[in-house]
């Protein structure tokens, strides 16, 4: 491991002292619009995306920072300047819990706006969640979902934050999940993008998956369509897996302009976001085991940090959905899904 020096070490552990006030691309001069969201493609649609304002708020409590104050804490100097970038960088914060999210989110959303930045959240508990995989659980019914997406919502009031909406919730319902009937899924969503909306600065990214997976790009349209995605702010990609940027941008594009075949007039183009936290290496070559290439493969990088203005036609950020760190599951010896994984991580930064 490379040695650290003593300069190295005090920034670590002014770094950890202040996550809170870490945004991504770097602090910006009062009236700096930098790292500010501007739709790259006002051209496309007939009516405007407005910009996200804020930047983006680094949680203090996230596994990547505790991870380096423990290390910092320790004397293990080499340890915290690997994981370093895990700590200074802005990373969303799963809510998965059964019982009511209205505590965390709140905690969440209030620390966020108390430094002027803006949260992204992934909301995660839609009924059959992860087809029974390693993440699997969710709500044990439509009813008791609802309640837990309204306690959500109202927990953010009128502050602003950037939600991802259950990953893989689409694509599963769309290529068959047992026990999941798509057309019951997708209309659940529907009303959960609606009750997200009403939140007036919250702005909502249903999740469509990757660009190595669904290529029906019609059938993925008319999915999201029906789960509400004209009335989000667009979709999500990526999260969670490795595939390339340039993939994910070229793949959600063409994504986009499917949907805007089948809005109604005067819908706003739908925009997107990527996660880039792992996809530095890009995916796994096809060995024939899709788990392979989704659970804890070796060979991963960090990918581009997070940042609201990526220079992409309609993606308004690239984000750290996943925390880089964090297992995918009980599996490559891997501890339980979204639990902090020290070797995991120090793969994903080079070490």
């Amino acid at each position: 491991m490379r040695r650290t020096s003593q300069r190295s070490l005090r920034a670590l552990a002014l770094a950890a002292a202040a996550l809170g006030a870490v945004a991504c691309g770097g602090a910006a001069a009062p009236g700096d619009d930098r790292g500010r969201v501007a739709p790259a493609d006002p051209a496309a649609s007939a009516v405007e995306r407005d910009r996200l304002p804020g930047r983006l708020w680094v949680n203090p409590e996230g596994h990547g920072p505790a991870a380096v104050r423990q290390a910092i804490e320790e004397g293990r100097d080499a340890d915290a300047e690997l994981l370093a970038p895990f700590a200074e960088q802005p990373t969303a914060t799963w809510v998965a819990t059964p019982e009511n999210p209205y505590p965390a989110v709140l905690e969440v959303s209030e620390a966020a706006a108390a430094v002027d930045r803006v949260p992204v959240l992934v909301a995660y508990h839609v009924p059959g969640r992860d087809c029974g995989s390693y993440s699997a659980g969710g709500a044990p019914d439509v009813d008791a979902y609802l309640g837990w997406v309204g306690s959500f919502a109202a927990a953010l009031g009128d502050r602003p934050a950037v939600v991802v909406l259950e990953p893989d919730s689409v694509a599963h319902a769309l290529i068959g999940c047992p026990g999941v009937d798509p057309e019951a899924r997708f209309d659940l969503l529907a009303q959960a993008v609606a009750i997200l909306d009403r939140q007036p600065r919250t702005r909502v990214y249903l999740d469509a998956g990757n660009a190595g997976w669904i290529q029906d790009l019609p059938a993925l349209a008319e999915a999201l369509r029906r789960s509400g995605v004209d009335r989000a702010e667009g979709f999500a990609l990526n999260v969670a897996n490795f595939e390339t940027t340039e993939a994910s941008a070229e793949y959600g594009l063409a994504l986009s302009r499917q949907l805007e075949e089948g809005a109604p007039p005067g819908t706003p183009a739908a925009h997107f976001v990527i996660d880039t936290s792992r996809n530095g290496a890009g995916p796994v070559p096809d060995t024939g085991s899709d788990e392979d290439r989704w659970c804890n493969p070796e060979g991963r990088l960090l990918g581009e940090a997070p940042t609201t203005d990526p220079g992409l036609e309609r993606v308004d950020a690239l984000l750290w959905v996943k925390q880089p760190g964090d297992s995918d599951g009980t599996c490559r010896g891997g501890p339980p899904a979204g639990r902090w994984w020290p070797e995991g991580a120090a793969e994903l930064a080079g070490g």
